[in-house]
């Protein structure tokens, strides 16, 4: 009878364990999640380092930028500063952001630091990432962001903000050229609402 308790307790623990496994394991992520990327590891402005796909689960804004620039990041930043305020007034709750640098060769920690600085944002609300590992150019491509090395430093390139949901699609997008769009706001208020 003893033995048989044991085979029993034993059994039940197995099960239990495989249920826990099971309920561990994260639900495939949709076909057009953005997270589906090959394996992207960023690390941010404080030197915390992380897989791209661990953002899954949170509504929050993604675009590319570098560190350097003097012109339309800035612009971009000020302009995501400006959306979260708008938010945050129409909702109560702020809007994660993370931003990929594609100048992973300058952008190292203490530059991304120093950018956080001189725009006064900051971790974890407000990410300033550099890839370690992974293709930034694929993720440029989803996005619709493209960039080209200038011949006397720094890059031309384009803007785009995108929103994604909890999921890592994309909602909406945003040219980040300045202002506030009321849409865009709009649509971030909507997918926040819509996961709480």
């Amino acid at each position: 009878m003893k033995k048989f308790v044991q085979l029993l307790c034993a059994a039940l623990l197995g099960t239990g364990l495989i249920a826990a496994a099971q309920a561990a394991e994260p639900a495939p992520l949709p076909a057009t999640s953005i997270y589906r990327i090959p394996p992207l590891t960023l690390v941010d402005q404080d030197g915390h380092s992380f897989s791209f796909a661990s953002l899954v689960g949170t509504p929050r804004l993604l675009g590319m930028f570098y560190a350097s620039c003097q012109m339309a990041c800035p612009v971009e930043i000020e302009t995501i500063k400006q959306i979260e305020r708008a938010v945050a007034k129409a909702s109560g709750k702020s809007i994660p952001v993370v931003l990929v640098s594609f100048d992973p060769a300058h952008d190292d920690v203490a530059a991304l630091r120093k950018a956080a600085v001189q725009h006064g944002v900051s971790a974890p609300e407000f990410l300033l990432t550099r890839a370690m590992t992974g293709d930034i150019g694929m993720l440029g491509g989803v996005l619709g962001i493209s960039w080209r090395p200038l011949p006397g430093g720094g890059f031309q390139h384009n803007v785009v903000v995108a929103l994604l949901d909890r999921e890592g699609r994309i909602i909406a997008t945003d040219p980040a050229n300045g202002r506030a769009d009321p849409a865009f706001v709009a649509a971030i208020v909507r997918e926040e609402r819509a996961t709480r």
